[in-house]
This record gives C-alpha cells, sequence and structure tokens, in this order.
C-alpha cells in the first residue's frame, strides 16, 4: 500500500512535469502560430481532435497581438468598451454588440496598419463595413475563402481569422518583431511546489502505522512481494542478453516445488484499511451530514407548506374561473341590451307596424261602413215589402 501510494505521488509529480512541458510547448506554438501569420487552422486537420479547439487558441493569440498594440491603452478608452475576454470571439453572446466590437477593432487595426477606416456607427449598413474590411484584407493578399455574411454575427473563426490577419498587418506596420527568450544557464527552473493534501498526509500515516502492524502481525506469511524481491536480488546475475536463456529444470522439479511452495503461498487482503479509511471519512463528513440532514428536514417542511398552500391557490383558481364565466355572461348580456337600446330598427319596426295597422283599421271601417249601408237597405227593402203584402191582404179582406 506504501508502494502505491509512492507511485501515485510520483504520477502526480509526473502529471505536473508534463504540464509544465504541455505549457512551454504551447507557448512555442503561439510563437510559431504568430511568425506563420496565424495560420493555424490550415496545419490542424479536421478530424484532430484538437481540431475544435484551434479557435480558441487563435483567440488568445489574437488577445496576446492586441496587447503588443497596446489596445488597452489606446482602443478601449476611446470607445469606451470593455476589455475582450480570450473568448469573446469564440462563442455566440450578443450579435450586435460583438459586430458593433468587432468592426470598430477592425477599422482600428487597420489604422494602425497604415489604412484610412474611419470607425463605424451602429446604424451604417453592415454590407458595406464588411466590404471594407474584405476589400483591405485582399489588398494585403490575405485569401478569403468564405461568403461575406458570415461576418455578421461578430463571432466565430472567420471573425477571428479576419482580426488575427488584421493584427498581423498591424504589427508589421510598426515593425514589430518576436524575439526568442534568452533563459541564462545559471538561472534556475522554476518548477510548482505540490502542496500535499491534509487529508492525505493523515491518510498515509494511518496507512503506515496499519502496515507496521500487519508487518508484526504477519511475520509468518510468504507474500507474493517477498518472493519477487527474492528473485528480483538474483535477476541480474541470471539475465544474459547476448545468450538464449534456456531452463534447465524439468517439468518434474518444477512441480514438486510448486507442492512444496503452494501452501506457504497466500493472498492477503487487508479490509480493515478500507474500514479505517472509511470510519476518518465519516468523521470528516459526520457535520457535512447533519447539515445536509437538516437541509432535507427543512425542504420537506416546506414542501408541505408548498403543498397547502398550492391546494388553496387550486381552490381560488377555481372560483376565480367560475366568477370569471359568470362575468363573462353578464358583460354578454349587457353587450345585447346595449345594442338593442342604441339600435333604432326596433322602433323603426314598431312605427312601420302602427301605420299598417292604422291602414287597414281604415280600410276596416270602410268595409263597416259598406256593409252597414248594405243592411239598412235590405231592412228598408224588407220593410217595403212587408208593408205592400200587408195592404195587399187588406185589400182583399175587404173586397
Amino acid at each position: 500500500m506504501q508502494a502505491d501510494y509512492a507511485n501515485g505521488n510520483n504520477n502526480k509529480h509526473k502529471d505536473v512535469d508534463n504540464h509544465n512541458d504541455n505549457d512551454d510547448d504551447v507557448n512555442g506554438c503561439n510563437e510559431n502560430d504568430v511568425d506563420d501569420s496565424g495560420n493555424t487552422e490550415q496545419n490542424e486537420d479536421g478530424s484532430s481532435p484538437s481540431a475544435s479547439y484551434v479557435m480558441y487558441v487563435r483567440m488568445e493569440d489574437l488577445l496576446e497581438k492586441l496587447k503588443l498594440l497596446n489596445y488597452d491603452i489606446e482602443f478601449l478608452p476611446e470607445f469606451k468598451i470593455k476589455a475582450i475576454n480570450r473568448n469573446y470571439f469564440v462563442t455566440q453572446t450578443n450579435p450586435g454588440e460583438q459586430f458593433y466590437t468587432f468592426t470598430l477593432l477592425a477599422a482600428w487595426l487597420i489604422r494602425k496598419a497604415g489604412g484610412t477606416f474611419e470607425a463605424p456607427q451602429e446604424s451604417d449598413d453592415p454590407n458595406a463595413t464588411i466590404a471594407i474590411i474584405l476589400d483591405y484584407l485582399r489588398d494585403t493578399n490575405v485569401s478569403i475563402e468564405f461568403p461575406p455574411n458570415k461576418l455578421k454575427q461578430g463571432s466565430g473563426e472567420h471573425a477571428i481569422y479576419v482580426l488575427d490577419n488584421l493584427a498581423d498587418e498591424a504589427l508589421k506596420a510598426q515593425k514589430f518583431q518576436w524575439k526568442k527568450v534568452q533563459i541564462s544557464p545559471d538561472e534556475p527552473s522554476n518548477e510548482p511546489d505540490i502542496e500535499d493534501d491534509d487529508a492525505e498526509l493523515i491518510l498515509e500515516k494511518v496507512e503506515e502505522e496499519m502496515m507496521a502492524e500487519y508487518d508484526d502481525e504477519d511475520e509468518d506469511i510468504l507474500h507474493v512481494d517477498d518472493i519477487t524481491k527474492l528473485y528480483g536480488q538474483n535477476f541480474s546475475e541470471m539475465q544474459k542478453p547476448d545468450d538464449i536463456l534456456e531452463s534447465k529444470t524439468n517439468r518434474e522439479e518444477w512441480q514438486l516445488e510448486l507442492e512444496r511452495v503452494l501452501p506457504q503461498l497466500k493472498v492477503t487482503i487487508k479490509t480493515d484499511k478500507i474500514k479505517t479509511r472509511e470510519s476518518y471519512l465519516n468523521r470528516q463528513l459526520e457535520p457535512s451530514l447533519k447539515q445536509y440532514q437538516m437541509f432535507q428536514d427543512e425542504l420537506s417542511k416546506i414542501k408541505e407548506q408548498y403543498r397547502d398552500a398550492s391546494g388553496g391557490v387550486t381552490e381560488r383558481t377555481r372560483i376565480f374561473n367560475k366568477l370569471s364565466e359568470e362575468l363573462e355572461h353578464v358583460k354578454k348580456e349587457m353587450d345585447e341590451r346595449g345594442s338593442s337600446m342604441t339600435d333604432g330598427t326596433p322602433l323603426i319596426n314598431i312605427k312601420k307596424t302602427i301605420t299598417k295597422m292604422k291602414t287597414e283599421i281604415s280600410e276596416m271601417n270602410i268595409r263597416i261602413g259598406v256593409l252597414e249601408y248594405s243592411l239598412m237597405c235590405a231592412r228598408i227593402r224588407d220593410r217595403t215589402q212587408f208593408q205592400e203584402d200587408m195592404n195587399n191582404q187588406n185589400t182583399i179582406a175587404i173586397s
């Protein structure tokens, strides 16, 4: 177990050394990229695992070039813009703001390179602004193999490509030259100090004490490591690199030796060490676990209160919906009555009906008069006929 921890610590030191080496490689790569006008994407294969991170590296190179051009002193105060971070043009966050910053920065770099390009305004035509930028790049023999509308979002690999080439032209105009770093041979290398975790040191001490106890108890047990050490002492003497190794032991002797050693071979798994580590972790995490349990209880109470409040809200919502339906019904009736009150059609219809009824009454009066006259004539005729009949009868009786 001590060997495992030693190997683990060695691996940590190796990882740190490798990380430092990788940092040196990245710095060297950045310098080479700037010397080659930032053509990092051309050296990357599309199927390479690092192809998706080329844009990040190129953005960092662009930011370093802007710092060399004193953009934080000349550019930022002039336009009152916040400092650009190393991922500003990599990811799309605010297209309008990013495009405006892109055009301002491109115009500033063109002026630094000796060109004439006034700072664009937010109300300017983006197509015209992009056309001016791309025309300047074409004049400096920079290949443009993408459509201009790719720059309208103000971010992405195309925007970084344009700004990077403009920064290169500005550095050339400033007659800036890269110099190699001079490292004196007597200068000590700055290796980072690795701080061991206190918990890991405590665990190592506990394991060392437990290993000492197990060594005292298990002295009579033959371990695989002991056999390896025993045979490893004579390994260098037995090794013959120039000759072919040939075994002089026959199968029977190997079998007898195996039967003799087999009872002494034991694989010991020391679970107490795991239990000790578990108990140590439990002691360390006990306050956090108690706090977590307390938070769980508070969460349960809050959920219960939320359920109670949700029940009241549901009932009130149902009542509100019912009242809303009744209100809509009343509004509908009011609208109907209001429209009927303001509408003059029923009154006109009533007037027409009255006029029609008066006409019919007049016609009925005429018909009644005619009928009364006919009835009166009939009565007079009947009475006259009756008088004549009576007179005729009287005459006959007298004769």
